[in-house]
């Protein structure tokens, strides 16, 4: 009896552990099956980021796409795409033009130093006074800061010639115009934080709303391309006198002695 017994335990043991070796068998190889399972996920995914990080790079930017948008210009303005920026009441044939920057840190200490004085003389009509803005220093510098502000000095321009230069004063302003290498105007609500000093946009919804959504962005970028082709200026600001590119005052007495040298007199 307890012979057969001992041989049956061992026969139930061999069977036991026949059984046990199949379901660690198939355990093994189902844990096989998941690890390249995952691994073929993983480099699918890893492929799939791969091509959508190449997708992404190679989709054009913003401005990009502004360069070839239809052109929505100002109020304001004139000639083609309303690259023409002509302000003065006066019938007079003197026209001082500048070129300048939204970054540029020359084009903030003229501003700051004689920009009333040049705008009084618009309004006193001794000339009209014309402008021309760039955006050169997104690519010398990296950013789109001074992209992003011509599209908002194109909003204020639709407001009115007076809230376009309060604006551009504001923007050049000792308070408000950031270092050249940082990209601050690229910032919306910075620009909509300047132009609420300026009276005629100080929580104005219309003027806000095409600063957010770019409304002048494709006019910004036509501007620009506009300052890009003008051959004798290289720098800025560029200041012209009766198409007559001038030394750059840093003085209103330079100012007055530069207008009467080009004869711009009263």
């Amino acid at each position: 009896m307890s012979k057969r017994n001992s041989q049956a335990s061992k026969q139930a043991a061999r069977e036991r552990l026949r059984q046990e070796r199949e379901r660690q068998a198939k355990r093994d190889k189902a844990k096989r099956q998941l690890i390249v399972a995952a691994s073929i996920v993983g480099v699918l995914a890893i492929a799939g980021g791969i091509g959508y990080a190449v997708v992404q790079n190679n989709q054009p930017t913003k401005w990009e796409e502004a360069a070839k948008a239809t052109v929505v210009a100002p109020a304001n303005t004139s000639g083609k795409d309303g690259t023409t920026v002509l302000i003065g009441d006066s019938e007079t044939d003197n026209v001082v033009h500048l070129y300048e920057d939204p970054r540029c840190p020359a084009c903030a200490s003229f501003e700051q130093n004689i920009g009333e004085t040049v705008n009084k003389g618009m309004e006193d009509g001794d000339y009209k006074l014309s402008l021309t803005i760039g955006t050169f220093l997104d690519g010398n510098l990296g950013g789109e800061g001074s992209k992003n502000a011509l599209s908002a000095m194109g909003a204020a321009l639709d407001v009115s010639p007076e809230a376009f230069l309060d604006y551009k004063a504001a923007l050049y302003s000792a308070e408000y115009h950031p270092e050249e290498s940082t990209d601050e105007l690229a910032d919306d609500a910075y620009l909509i934080k300047v132009a609420n000093t300026v009276d005629a946009l100080k929580n104005n919804k219309e003027f806000q709303n095409a600063v957010e959504q770019g409304t002048y962005d494709a006019w910004a970028m036509k501007m620009s391309k506009t300052f890009d082709d003008t051959e004798d200026v290289s720098s800025t600001p560029t200041i012209k006198i009766n198409d007559k590119v001038i030394s750059n005052p840093s003085s209103v007495e330079e100012w007055q002695t530069a207008l009467k040298d080009a004869g711009v007199t009263k």
